[in-house]
């Protein structure tokens, strides 16, 4: 053999040899995706997701990893976008992860969850609280967070028995989740006898909001509730003010963020928001709200430690099944229970978590919240 067919075949076996030394590498590796927003309006939203998904891989890493295996987390940015969310969607079918943590927006889970169901890849949302997406009959779909039809009720349910509004309006978004939750709080101020005088769709990024100031000044609104997210909510909060509309408003956590503080200013001061429970405020989570704090990340955002869960759930799935199909992680998923940062939790066959609390918060102009008595 001369030295020429020697140095080609002395390469093909080094090729061959990196060549299975990758993928022993990635046998070696649990891929997680996480989809949502990493750009776009509502990117500080999917910073909370990905800030919560990425400590509970460095943490399950640091303790071994999973049946011997690391986790490696796999970050997607859908912008919060419905047709970006399908793209990425087929990103991850194509480069065969078998699990999702997201996606956040519940107009980009929908339709990223129908390819899940049919490829077989396991999806639990920290953040989608829309019903429509786990009423859809999928086994592959869970989320660790309530839903609107838990929010709203916890909103309306407020404002018919502490607020007491003489005239009441109702905005949305227009969008799959602010339109959801307006119609649960209007179905359930209904219920207790409050008649909204308005109920009334905006478009996603508008700017300018004194035809409709004007509208809610005419009616005599004092009392708004907007379904939706921070950047429309704090123009609209910011021009109400300049305005001197002195309405008091209400949102959901898709409001409930330091933008909104940095958006409408000293206008923000005294905004309801319902949002989940602090969880960073549980003394069983002490030593994980320091982990947080150590790195200078943010433990209290709504979607941390509920995407932290996610990625726990999966794990502890995994090590409890003794299998990594997707398919039959859904069902044993189903059947436990798992003890997370959100508290013990336990699915519904639907997906939905058995229990989940919203709270209503009072949001100050410094971006910080007190929970109401």
């Amino acid at each position: 053999m001369n030295n020429f067919n020697r140095n080609i075949l002395s390469a093909a076996v080094g090729a061959v040899i990196l060549s299975l030394g990758g993928l022993a590498h990635a046998e070696d590796t649990i891929k997680i995706a996480v989809a949502g927003p990493i750009t776009g309006p509502v990117a500080q939203y999917g910073d909370m997701q990905m800030s919560g998904a990425k400590m509970a891989v460095e943490q399950i890493n640091a303790k071994g990893g999973v049946n011997g295996k690391k986790l490696e987390a796999v970050l997607m940015d859908d912008v919060c976008e419905p047709k970006q969310a399908v793209a990425v969607a087929n990103q991850i079918v194509n480069q065969k992860i078998k699990y999702v943590v997201g996606h956040l927006c519940s107009g980009s889970t929908q339709p990223a969850s129908k390819l899940y169901e049919d490829e077989g890849i396991l999806m639990i949302t920290p953040a989608a609280t829309n019903p429509a997406i786990t009423q859809q009959g999928y086994k592959m779909v869970f989320r660790t967070i309530g839903t609107d039809d838990q929010q709203g009720p916890t909103a309306g349910r407020y404002i018919a028995t502490q607020i007491k509004p003489k005239k009441l309006a109702i905005l949305h978004d227009k969008q799959q989740y602010g339109e959801g939750i307006a119609k649960e709080v209007d179905k359930t101020v209904k219920a207790a006898g409050i008649k909204p005088v308005l109920f009334e769709g905006i478009s996603k990024g508008q700017t300018d909001f004194s035809a409709l100031i004007t509208k809610m000044k005419k009616e005599g609104v004092d009392f708004v509730y907007y379904g939706g997210y921070h950047p429309e909510l704090g123009l609209l909060l910011r021009q109400s003010k300049e305005q001197g509309f002195t309405a008091k408003y209400m949102g959901p956590e898709g409001v409930g963020n330091k933008d909104i503080s940095a958006i409408a200013g000293p206008a923000s001061e005294g905004l309801l928001v319902t949002l989940p429970a602090d969880f960073s405020t549980d003394p069983a989570n002490a030593a994980l709200v320091k982990a947080f704090k150590d790195k200078n990340e943010d433990p209290s955002g709504p979607f941390v430690m509920p995407a932290y869960a996610a990625v726990q759930i999966i794990a502890d799935a995994i090590q409890g099944a003794k299998t990594e199909d997707a398919v039959k992680l859904a069902d044993y998923i189903r059947k436990n229970s798992f003890q997370t940062p959100i508290g013990k939790v336990a699915f519904k066959d639907n997906g939905d978590l058995k229990e989940f609390e919203f709270v209503v918060f009072t949001w100050h102009a410094d971006a910080t919240k007190t929970p109401v008595k």
